[in-house]
This record gives C-alpha cells, sequence and structure tokens, in this order.
C-alpha cells in the first residue's frame, strides 16, 4: 500500500478500520486467525503505533476482533460481531456472501415489518401519515429503483415512527441500512418488466391501510409487500440459460 500524498490521522484510522473490517467480514482473515503483526501493519498502512491501535480499537467495539497484549489481534467467531452495526452491516454488502446475507435480512424483515405496519395503522398521528403520505409520492416520482432506494427508505422509517415506539424504531432504522444499499447496488437486476411499478402499489396497499387505520389489513398489505421483494430478489438472481453457441463449463 502506498500513500504517496500523507493522510490526516483521521483519514488514516478511517481507512485502517474500513479495509481491516473488510477483509475480515468477506473471510480474508477467518475467526481465530491473528491479524499480521502491529509492526507490519504499521509499515504497510505508513502510520504510528498510536494510529493503529485507534483503529483496533474501533473493531474491538464492533465486536470483530478482540486484542491482548503478547497476544496480538484474533478474529472473532461471526456469531460474536455485532451485525447491527452499520459499518458492519456496510462490510456485508460489500463482500461476496452479500446475496445471501441480504436474504436472512429478508427473512427479519418478514418477522417485524407486518407488525410494524399493523402497529402504526393502529397508532399513526395526522403528521405521521403525511410523513408517509409525502415518502410514497417521492417514491412514485422515481425514475427507477436505485432513485427509489431513499424514498423508500423514507417510506418505512415513517411507519416505523408511526408506532410511537423509540425502540422499535431504532432497531428498524439500523436494520433498513443495508436495505436501501442493496437496492442502490443491485438495481440493474431489477430493471426489466414491471418491477418498479409493482414496488409502488405495493406500497400503496399499506399507506392506504394506515390511513384507513386498518391494521389487519396493514400487516397483510407488509406480508404482499414482502413476498415480492422475495420474488423479485429470486428472480433477479435465477441463472440465465445459454445463448445459442455457449458452452456451460459447470459440472
Amino acid at each position: 500500500m502506498n500513500y504517496k500524498t500523507p493522510l490526516p490521522r483521521k483519514s488514516r484510522h478511517a481507512r485502517i478500520v474500513h479495509e481491516l473490517g473488510t477483509q475480515i467480514v468477506s473471510g480474508h482473515f477467518l475467526p481465530e486467525q491473528r491479524l499480521p503483526p502491529e509492526a507490519q501493519l504499521c509499515e504497510e498502512y505508513e502510520v504510528s503505533r498510536p494510529v493503529l491501535r485507534e483503529a483496533t480499537r474501533v473493531l474491538v467495539a464492533k465486536g470483530l476482533v478482540r486484542s491482548k497484549p503478547k497476544v496480538g489481534t484474533v478474529v472473532k467467531p461471526r456469531n460474536e460481531w455485532h451485525l447491527l452495526d452499520p459499518d458492519v452491516l456496510h462490510w456485508l454488502l460489500e463482500s461476496d456472501s452479500r446475496h445471501s446475507f441480504y436474504e436472512t435480512l429478508v427473512k427479519v424483515r418478514n418477522i417485524i415489518e407486518p407488525e410494524v405496519a399493523a402497529m402504526a395503522a393502529a397508532n399513526a398521528q395526522p403528521e405521521d401519515v403525511k410523513a408517509i403520505e409525502d415518502a410514497y409520492q417521492r417514491m412514485e416520482q422515481a425514475a427507477d429503483i436505485a432513485n427509489m432506494a431513499e424514498p423508500d427508505m423514507a417510506f418505512h422509517l415513517s411507519i416505523a415512527t408511526a408506532t410511537h415506539n423509540e425502540l422499535l424504531t431504532h432497531l428498524y432504522s439500523i436494520m433498513l441500512l443495508p436495505v436501501r444499499d442493496y437496492l442502490e447496488r443491485s438495481s440493474a437486476l431489477f430493471a426489466a418488466g414491471d418491477s418498479l411499478n409493482l414496488l409502488v402499489s405495493r406500497h400503496k396497499a399499506i399507506l392506504t391501510a394506515i390511513q384507513h387505520r386498518d391494521p389487519l389489513t396493514a400487516r397483510h398489505a407488509a406480508i404482499a409487500q414482502l413476498a415480492g421483494v422475495d420474488d423479485m430478489v429470486a428472480e433477479a438472481f435465477r441463472p440465465q440459460p445459454l445463448s445459442e453457441g455457449e458452452i456451460s463449463y459447470d459440472h
């Protein structure tokens, strides 16, 4: 690694955290494997030991590693990682396993999201409904799925806020971060057909149920919307048939 222009301390620290975090999450460093010695990492990143140790403390706080004198820095098992940490979520979506991780996330959404919609329908105040309506209008105006990612997140966050449950809203906001990231990264996969129109219409059903203060219908609309997302993801990642003249070497 060659830094031709010296970076500020904060930038160097952030870069080390990002690169080591990405390598750990992607499996470059395996659980119980030690990271390279401090001296080697300091030379590689061209930083002092205090800067490297500051970066290591961040990785420790995220549950990715443990660090002990005379032992070094060791990668922790995946089940000890703080998977709801925004950086860890982002690194997982940068890894080769991002599709399988997103499938796991969808399963969690299937548990939480219908109840969030039902609670919002029961508890929403007029200003809450207005925020959901505003986000939905921006979804309608989106030219493609990539541009719909931000208003889609605002739509779901507004619904979570309408539950008036602070803990649930916070948990849900963290869970939605990789959803936006995934939509932005994978938008080309959903470009075909009526994917955008289907997404918008399913969100409209959730909005209508909340407007009518109908928890049961809101729950069912959220279930239908998530089922549609499952179908779209499965279709987008389905192996494409070989074109004429192509030969498959997979056995």
